[in-house]
């Protein structure tokens, strides 16, 4: 599903990324730990084309988006990514429902499609009771369920998660971290999660050790009889400002 081949990065004179290559199946839930500077968010960002790699390249179901053009580009984050960062940025003055349908009107869906999609998703997060409330209104964890929906809302083939547990207490992190293998197993997302959370790290199929910009241990939780897309090459990675 990811393919990721000598990837490096630098800020200035600071060397982010250092030649990373990675492979994550289809399906796989993969966590990427590390300290601050590790890399890990800005390796995340390539993954998401939110940002574009000095050398290397990156594949995600078969399309390679570092040849893409800008507005290529553009088109294949809204229908092939989901994210889900620590804090849900959803729009204050827009209720959970329309949150969740913003994606899918960027992508030109009807709007009754599109209503039907989100109700749908409301149903299976458990809220269709606060289809109507605004941000204000609504629980940390309901705001993060109603993010992780709209993620999904395009019905991506990834999921990408920046510290998606980070600002919530024990209760809710557990179950937004069974939501992601629920989802996975429900909808098939391949789901990419940069985490501090260790019992997170320690529950997915694969934990991926970043320090100093470089792939450390890659280890599975999951026996490798029953999973065979847990195989990932050690190569480095390189710290970055913002992770």
């Amino acid at each position: 599903m990811i393919e990721v081949k000598n990837i490096t990065k630098s800020f200035g004179s600071l060397q982010v990324l250092k030649g990373i290559d990675l492979h994550i199946g289809k399906g796989e839930i993969v966590s990427i730990v590390g300290p601050s500077g590790a890399g890990k968010t800005t390796l995340l960002q390539i993954i998401g084309t939110l940002d574009k790699p000095d050398t290397g390249s990156v594949c995600v179901d078969g399309i390679d988006t570092t040849a893409l053009s800008q507005k290529a580009l553009s088109d294949f984050r809204n229908r092939h990514l989901g994210f889900v960062f620590q804090f849900h940025q959803l729009l204050p003055e827009f209720t959970a429902l329309e949150n969740i349908m913003i994606p899918a009107f960027i992508a030109g869906t009807p709007k009754k499609e599109a209503k039907a999609r989100a109700e749908e998703l409301l149903q299976f997060m458990g809220l269709s009771d606060r289809a109507h409330h605004k941000p204000a209104e609504l629980s940390g964890g309901e705001k993060q369920r109603i993010a992780v929906a709209r993620a999904l809302m395009n019905n991506p083939a990834v999921i990408l998660a920046d510290e998606p547990s980070g600002s919530l207490d024990t209760h809710n992190k557990q179950e937004l971290h069974q939501l992601f293998f629920d989802l996975r197993d429900r909808f098939g997302q391949t789901f990419v999660i940069v985490t501090h959370d260790e019992q997170l790290a320690t529950i997915t199929d694969r934990t991926i050790h970043m320090r100093d910009g470089l792939l450390e241990i890659q280890e599975s939780s999951v026996d490798p009889e029953v999973s065979e897309t847990s195989e990932l090459s050690d190569v480095p990675l390189s710290p970055e400002e913002n992770d």
